[in-house]
């Protein structure tokens, strides 16, 4: 490495001494530099490249040229093919502008073809937005050898799309940078904001060599290089020895790619024709659209959708956050615009993104067994240290040895989500005309009278249900007993020596045997409502009943919570 290192410095210094001792347009002539980096696009995937949609579809090899080979070009011939190019920018020869030539026309001629191919698309792109600033339309060529014209491109510090802007410069210039939307890789944008930046830097070095050296490598890394370089820091080749070695080769890239770009006939490469000719036009969507919802109505391959819109990464544009263009062929654009509805609409549930959504405390299953309904609820838990399988079954109010079945487990380790199934029993609803709801006072409709009218209760008797007089009562009102039985009994067990006087209609027929013995409404559940600050104890009070009686008619637990609303089988 560091022999390496010393060789490079040694190389930068013989060029310096030639600096001083030639003048600029001498050194262009005879620099030769072993240690020129060549961009990145050279490497381009030729193979990949040819399965791209449009040059599958819209390109074809012109097969009116016979050569297979490089043809022989002498320095003096590509000097004086450089000097007639009509353009703005300075193009010199020299060997390394030769070294970079000769890659092109001899180890990635298929390179050049592909490119050939795709220029015929992005050409008239890349000169409308030169034209718009101005610019030298030759800087058309920058694309070539910064991503080889392909607007997905990413090189290995991640510059990218078709001009490589990194994310900073690329936001800087304006350019949205999101997870959805790369405008980076928008040729029509992407192309705007590069011309505007190249327009900056040649505002700021007034010579396009140094110029397009800052474009590759950053103002600060040529602006070093041109303080090293003191006097001789005019243009490009000035400061040569002193700029990075990649941005050593860039400049002679660009004129390189201008030769091949122009001379490839001369070269044996088969230029690419249009086969057929794409005319696109854009509309702005204001719908959030998938790229398969067009694909689908208007019955355009979706890989054309993406060769004209590579800036939507994920395959959608999201037209409802804000307008954003989609670009289609110009006969298909109308269809668009008439279909839009029924293309939001094609499988509009399969892309459908929720707004609002509640967490879920685990899956639910209900089944109904006999009078009941079961709830299995999965809860998952994360397991802390000192969480035991007993601690867990009592928090969750389960047992140990379901956990350890619904998870396949004999111990239990911290850090491991396990699952826990909960099981819950409830009564099914009783019809309404078979419920007693206890929760509330319960007054007949009409007190029982004797045969002149007069009342079979004392103004003074109490007919609200409590805990003492609740079967009895329900019996009275549900008309299983009478009522003067039932001040008979009251009477019996007053210790008070005021009485009323009824008189005793004439008596009922007798209740069934079975209901009377149990004293139970008729035979009918009782049900209460549960009320804040209530207790089973204190419901089982009430009723006078004991608390495992009604946890039983539950099939709840003395650990089991009960939350106002619930409603509960008391007797």
């Amino acid at each position: 490495m560091l022999s390496k290192t010393l060789i490079s410095l040694l190389a930068c210094a013989s060029v310096t001494i030639a600096v001083k001792a030639q003048n600029v347009l001498s050194l262009d002539r005879s620099l030769t530099d072993r240690t020129v980096i060549l961009p990145e696009s050279f490497e381009a995937d030729t193979h990949a490249m040819l399965q791209n949609w449009y040059l599958k579809n819209y390109t074809v090899l012109d097969a009116g040229i016979e050569y297979t080979e490089d043809v022989p070009t002498s320095d003096a011939v590509i000097t004086e093919r450089l000097s007639r190019l009509p353009v703005e920018i300075e193009m010199p020869f020299n060997s390394v502008v030769r070294s970079i030539i000769n890659a092109y026309t001899q180890r990635r001629r298929a390179l050049v073809e592909n490119m050939l191919g795709l220029s015929i698309y992005y050409n008239p792109i890349f000169e409308e937005a030169l034209e718009r600033e101005g610019l030298p339309l030759e800087l058309k060529y920058l694309p070539v050898i910064e991503s080889a014209l392909n607007p997905n491109a990413v090189s290995r510090v991640g510059a990218t799309g078709l001009w490589q802007f990194m994310a900073p410069t690329g936001k800087g210039l304006g350019l949205e940078i999101t997870s959805i939307v790369d405008e980076r890789r928008d040729p029509v944008k992407s192309s705007i904001m590069a011309a505007k930046y190249l327009k900056e830097l040649y505002t700021i070095y007034g010579d396009w060599s140094l110029a397009i050296a800052a474009y590759n490598c950053g103002p600060g890394n040529v602006n070093k290089a041109m303080r090293r370089a003191g006097d001789n820091a005019r243009d490009f080749w000035a400061i040569y020895p002193f700029l990075p070695a990649e941005t050593r080769g860039y400049v002679p890239a660009f004129i390189a790619a201008n030769y091949v770009m122009n001379y490839h006939n001369e070269h044996g490469i088969k230029p690419a024709v249009a086969k057929r000719p794409i005319v696109t036009d854009s509309i702005h969507v204001k719908k959030r659209v998938y790229f398969q919802q067009i694909s689908d109505v208007l019955q355009i391959p979706i890989d054309e959708i993406r060769i004209l819109n590579p800036q939507y990464r994920k395959d959608y544009i999201p037209g409802d956050i804000k307008p954003y263009p989609l670009v289609l062929p110009s006969f298909q654009i109308y269809s668009y615009i008439m279909s839009e509805d029924s293309i939001v609409a094609h499988d509009a549930a399969k892309y459908a993104r929720r707004a609002v959504v509640e967490p879920s405390t685990g899956a639910s299953v209900q089944r109904e067994d006999g009078d009941y309904i079961i709830t299995e609820t999965t809860k998952y838990h994360k397991v802390k240290k000192g969480d035991t399988f007993a601690k867990l079954a009592r928090r969750y109010g389960v047992t140990e040895a379901s956990i350890k079945r619904a998870n396949k487990i004999k111990s239990l380790k911290a850090g491991r989500t396990i699952k826990i199934v909960v099981t819950e029993r409830t009564l099914k609803p009783v019809p309404e005309e078979n419920i007693i709801d206890a929760s509330t006072s319960v007054v007949p409709d009409t007190v029982p009278t004797d045969s002149i009218g007069n009342p079979l209760i004392a103004v003074n008797d109490s007919i609200n249900i409590d805990a003492e007089n609740d079967s009895i009562m329900r019996q009275v009102i549900a008309g299983a007993v009478s009522p003067a039985a039932t001040r008979s009994e009251n009477a019996s067990q007053a210790e008070t020596t005021e009485t009323t006087e009824t008189v005793a209609p004439p008596a009922p027929k007798p209740a069934k045997t079975s209901t009377a013995k149990t004293g139970n409404g008729a035979g009918k559940p009782v049900y209460h409502t549960v009320r804040s600050g209530e207790s089973v104890a204190k419901i089982a009070r009430r009723y006078g009943t004991t608390t495992a009686k009604v946890l039983k008619l539950n099939n709840l637990t003395t650990s089991s919570k009960i939350h106002p609303g619930d409603r509960l089988r008391v007797k």
